[in-house]
């Protein structure tokens, strides 16, 4: 070693001694160790040596980790503080008694905050799921509809089994209940008349819409009208009489078909995926319409806070008698609320561990800003764009397959209702004192969950949902006025669970199809235009003949006149002209010395 490196070390050693900190004598950062430069060894043997020795990291490293967490979560944080201050300020606003101007103008916020949510969802389904099935081939987007809806029937029906188990444990219906809230049972809610046939008929006439611009903004749905109709007496005394009678009628009402767009949008992309090259500009162009509109997502979301407290506040003030009704029916939303939790906690995570081998806790974490906004909007459809996001950036889930299953999720997953229908059925037995046996709730079960499926386009459709089972199993109808009083809040709660059903899913889906995505990218990979095959195979023998019969190199910095080459014209310097004559064709072709 040379005099001046063993002073320049001793020099560096110096200043290290001088300041020492905790981490074990050194003040050394983390980052400083990986960084290149002339000492970048020694620093990582300093570090190695004081962390072997128990020292810990810098105050100020620390405090920097600290930080840039914060700065990462600022959205999340500022969404779960407006969660909060909604909830506070609401129940203290409920104190003062404000009339209804002023709840009007405390919802506002919130009210434009949904609208504009709301005014993605259509555009981004759009983009989203025609770029993500024609990235796909037809046989990979088939086996993906189908694993994808398999298992949202799995766990729908996981859910309602949860639901009834937690019904019969937990017992929260009561008839004192019932005595308590007699003043809220009304005849205004859903009809007696709907059954579940007429779910799977409108169903089946809402996937495939007779006039697709229609499906943006109406819905087709089975009503029943009453209609005299006049019989004549058969007993020939020529008096006729008069007949009351219901009438299944088929009319369309206020709502965006999203399931027929879903399933127009899925065969459009197949079929456009498999044009391959003269498909590919219209591909491009959703792509890049689905990257606009989450980017437009990302600025909207920075509004949530207030968009979120508003909304929070306006729903408390809104009920009346909210003690009351806390107070009797507080058992039923205990019972939905830890259903929910205790699927989302430990059976969702523990499915997603045993299907994919991956620490379930970190995806779930990844997926609390969406759940947040899940919560505060009370639906799964308007957290769509926000779920995309940190789907795609937070989990790392292949853009490819939460383009293709999210969407879908947001209007076939029914867990969180299918639990809340269960519950809700029960709970209604319980307050009227109908004892069930085991196959009323076997009942409960399958039309639960076949009910969610057969209702994937209705919206709002859980108080619906409850009428078709009740009815299934000869229990009062009436009674299910209740439940509006509270649904307000319950609807949150399993809104949550039906978007991480959404994102659980696209997450399982994708490590199924692992093999059949890495065949995809293999062959995209090999891919190449036959013409530049041909244009390579013609230039390589032509400069190989060229340097292999010419004796005397051409200097390539000067002009090069050829015989027969375009009739002795003067070529640029670099640039040769030259007529080769294969298989009894003339081939003119120009390349770059």
């Amino acid at each position: 070693m040379h005099c001046g490196e063993r002073t320049h070390k001793r020099t560096i050693n110096k200043k290290i001694e001088r300041k020492k900190t905790s981490l074990g004598g050194y003040n050394i950062k983390p980052e400083t160790v990986t960084r290149g430069g002339k000492h970048s060894a020694q620093r990582r043997s300093q570090f190695t040596h004081a962390m072997a020795v128990g020292g810990k990291m810098s105050p100020v490293r620390v405090t920097d980790m600290r930080w840039g967490w914060v700065r990462k979560n600022l959205l999340l944080i500022f969404t779960f503080s407006g969660v909060l201050f909604g909830v506070g300020l609401g129940l203290g606003l409920r104190a003062a008694g404000p009339d209804s101007t002023t709840v009007l103008l405390i919802s506002y916020p919130g009210e434009l905050f949904i609208r504009m949510l709301k005014l993605m969802i259509l555009p981004l389904i759009i983009a989203s799921l025609i770029s993500g099935s024609a990235s796909l081939n037809a046989k990979m987007n088939g086996r993906i509809v189908v694993k994808t809806v398999l298992y949202f029937m799995a766990t729908s029906l996981l859910n309602a089994i949860l639901g009834v188990l937690l019904a019969i444990a937990i017992h929260p219906g009561s008839p004192l209940a019932k005595e308590a809230l007699s003043s809220e049972i009304t005849d205004a809610g859903p009809s007696s008349t709907v059954n579940i046939l007429d779910g799977f008929l409108d169903l089946g006439r809402n996937i495939f819409p007779e006039n697709l611009f229609q499906a943006s903004f109406q819905q087709v749905h089975t009503v029943y009208n009453e209609q005299s109709v006049i019989h004549e007496n058969i007993t020939g005394t020529g008096e006729s009489e008069q007949i009351t009678e219901l009438v299944r009628t088929v009319k369309y009402r206020a709502g965006t078909n999203t399931l027929g767009i879903i399933v127009f949008c899925l065969v459009f992309g197949t079929i456009l995926g498999s044009l391959g090259k003269k498909g590919a500009v219209v591909v491009d162009f959703f792509s890049v319409i689905d990257a606009v509109i989450l980017k437009i997502v990302t600025g909207i979301m920075w509004l949530s806070p207030v968009g979120v407290a508003s909304v929070i506040m306006s729903k408390i003030l809104i009920v009346k008698n909210l003690s009351t009704v806390m107070s009797n029916l507080g058992l039923f939303i205990v019972t939905v609320v830890v259903g929910v939790l205790i699927y989302q906690w430990l059976i969702q995570n523990l499915i997603y561990f045993l299907c994919t081998r991956r620490n379930p806790f970190t995806f779930y974490i990844n997926l609390l800003e969406p759940w947040v906004t899940s919560f505060a909007t009370a639906s799964t459809a308007a957290t769509l764009p926000i779920t995309f996001r940190c789907m795609n950036d937070k989990c790392g889930v292949d853009p490819r397959i939460s383009r293709f299953v999210l969407p879908i999720g947001a209007t076939v997953n029914m867990d969180g209702t299918a639990l809340f229908v269960s519950v809700g059925t029960v709970f209604i037995a319980q307050m009227n004192e109908i004892s069930l046996g085991v196959g009323e709730y076997a009942t409960i079960v399958v039309t639960a969950t076949a009910a969610s499926v057969a209702s994937a386009s209705v919206p709002s459709a859980a108080l619906v949902l409850i009428v078709i089972v009740l009815t299934a199993v000869n229990l009062p109808a009436t009674d299910v006025s209740l439940l509006f009083t509270i649904d307000w809040l319950v609807d949150r709660f399993r809104t949550t669970n039906n978007m991480l059903g959404d994102c659980y899913t696209a997450a399982i889906v994708e490590h199924w199809s692992q093999k059949e995505l890495q065949a995809m990218d293999a062959e995209n990979s090999t891919e190449t235009n036959p013409n530049d095959v041909e244009k390579a195979a013609d230039l390589t023998p032509l400069v190989t003949r060229l340097h292999d019969t010419d004796p005397d190199p051409v200097p390539h910095d000067l002009p090069v006149l050829l015989r027969g080459s375009d009739n002795g014209k003067l070529m640029a310097g670099n640039e040769i002209h030259v007529e080769v004559e294969v298989n009894q064709k003339d081939t003119t072709t120009t390349t770059k010395m």
